[in-house]
């Protein structure tokens, strides 16, 4: 990019619906906010009714003409993501952009979805397929009605550039570290984000899948959770931290927002912000991509595990 890119340079997103996960707080919110007031028809998806129902309206305090809704999505329970898309398509209604956004970071113990999976892999990676596969037929009703390209966009971080993919041990039954699981839900997405590019434009879909990393942002992902004291001391002190050095919720929606509408944006393309390590800034271009990543027969091997786990076929 040869210039800063804002909100400013947003173009209006009068007539588009867009479903983001977990935007109750943080990045999703801040998305979700930005883009009502630019006219979009915002979808908040959250797991918790209540927190779901104060960051609504929150959202409508702050942008009161925003048309936004909040839907009910618990991406560790596949029964609640194929609920919410029987409810969604049964209304026929497009969705122009869906921000894959929802996820869990480093539960000091290894915990299961409703399904049994580990908790991380099982809502960073499995939810998010599962959804994005039931909800193509409103993505690609979006790619008749609109001169815009619909678009997957699937959150993913810096950290995948320290994760594996261990196939023999996806579920950490074997052994759970909690940053180690973290990474390696996160490389999964991003395999996942160019996995499905290379699909899609094989089919010759319009629709888009590309990606994001917000950097190193102050969110409830280092706030929240199941802590010890210690535990849960030690991320509070790294949040001020992160708050004073690095990035704010706000400037972390950054890369969320221009990979959602920047009419720059490349198909497979994963963008970020451009400060010390990728970890902050507000100049946002390409990011950088850990050769692991990069495993096209990696990616086919997790899409199949995906879809043999979820019991959903993704094809475009």
């Amino acid at each position: 990019m040869n210039k800063q890119w804002t909100i400013d340079d947003i173009p209006p997103q009068i007539g588009k619906r867009v479903l983001i996960t977990g935007a109750n707080s943080g990045i999703g919110y801040q998305a979700a906010l930005t883009l009502a007031r630019k006219g979009a028809q915002v979808i908040l998806a959250c797991r918790d009714k209540q927190r779901g129902e104060e960051a609504l309206a929150r959202l409508n305090a702050a942008a009161p003409d925003a048309r936004a809704e909040l839907a009910i999505l618990d991406l560790a329970s596949l029964a609640s993501v194929h609920q919410f898309a029987q409810r969604e398509l049964a209304e026929q209604r497009p969705i122009h952009v869906l921000v894959n956004n929802a996820g869990v970071m480093a539960p000091p113990k290894r915990l299961e979805t409703a399904d049994g999976f580990e908790l991380q892999f099982g809502t960073n990676v499995l939810g998010h397929f599962a959804l994005t596969a039931l909800l193509m037929p409103a993505l690609e009703l979006a790619a008749t009605g609109s001169p815009d390209r619909p678009r997957i966009v699937t959150i993913a971080s810096i950290a995948h550039k320290h994760g594996q993919i261990d196939f023999n041990d996806l579920q950490s039954q074997k052994t759970y570290s909690p940053m180690q699981s973290y990474r390696q839900s996160k490389l999964a997405d991003l395999m996942f984000a160019f996995e499905l590019d290379r699909r899609l434009q094989a089919a010759n879909s319009r629709v888009m899948s590309v990606a994001a990393h917000p950097g190193v942002a102050n969110t409830n992902l280092f706030r929240g959770g199941d802590r010890s004291a210690i535990s849960g001391a030690a991320r509070a002190l790294l949040s001020h931290f992160i708050g004073a050095v690095l990035n704010t919720d706000y400037a972390g929606a950054l890369p969320t927002l221009y990979t959602a509408t920047s009419r720059d944006v490349s198909d497979g393309g994963y963008y970020g912000p451009q400060g010390f390590l990728e970890a902050r800034g507000s100049r946002i271009g390409e990011a950088s991509v850990a050769r692991q990543a990069k495993d096209a027969s990696n990616a086919d091997r997790l899409w199949q595990v995906c879809e043999e786990l979820t019991q959903v076929r993704l094809r475009p």
